[in-house]
């Protein structure tokens, strides 16, 4: 089945008992935030327990979002979300002086506001990340594995079209078609997935000429 687009998506999510469109949405988002409490010092399992509180969250305040691009990105409203959550962890942590321990819990504490630009950026990118694997794990199945290779070795790897031509036994001009036709591909799954942010499936990883 065809994945929802990110609008229609979030739309589904208000239908609580849409289980197809909340486990998505929970396998496209559960590493960000569980990787974003990681790298705060969160334990393992408390950084699962942040993941369900951030989904009973959205789950609760899912009807009150507004699609409307000008008041803001799902993206963002939901990161605010997960902030709001690990912020009251470190919190509790602190008072407790369990977890990432009280010293600790306390300086993330008192460094989180001046952060949080970058925490967010930090979020930005792994979003990023996770819609570029996604899009991949999505398209793989559509190409040869010769195709494949082309546009991952040039793509992503960086590697010289002309050293993968070599490698692959095709000429440099398939190689250069192979990877126009596979990021094509990519940008059309991202589509589907996202049309909150501006991402290149490309970024990054244009390749070598």
């Amino acid at each position: 089945m065809e994945p929802a687009t990110r609008h229609s998506l979030v739309l589904r999510l208000k239908n609580h008992e849409d289980e197809e469109a909340w486990a998505e949405f929970v396998r496209i988002y559960e590493p960000l935030i569980f990787a974003l409490a990681k790298h705060r010092g969160i334990q393992e399992a408390d950084a699962q327990d942040l993941c369900q509180d951030v989904f009973q969250a959205v789950a609760s305040a899912i009807e009150r979002w507004d699609p409307d691009r000008a008041k803001g990105r799902f993206r963002a409203w939901l990161f605010r979300i997960a902030r709001n959550h690990l912020l009251k962890m470190l919190e509790r942590q602190r008072r407790h002086g369990r977890g990432t321990g009280g010293t600790r819990a306390q300086q993330m504490l008192e460094a989180y506001p001046q952060a949080e630009s970058a925490i967010q950026a930090e979020f930005v990118a792994a979003f990023k990340r996770r819609a570029f694997q996604w899009a991949a794990d999505e398209v793989r199945g559509e190409f040869t594995t010769s195709t494949w290779q082309a546009f991952w070795k040039t793509g992503v790897d960086n590697l010289r079209v002309r050293d993968v031509a070599r490698d692959l036994r095709l000429s440099e001009g398939a190689v250069y078609i192979a990877r126009s036709r596979v990021l094509a591909r990519l940008r059309a799954a991202v589509q589907r997935l996202t049309t909150d942010i501006d991402f290149d499936p490309g970024e990054g990883s244009h390749g070598n000429r």
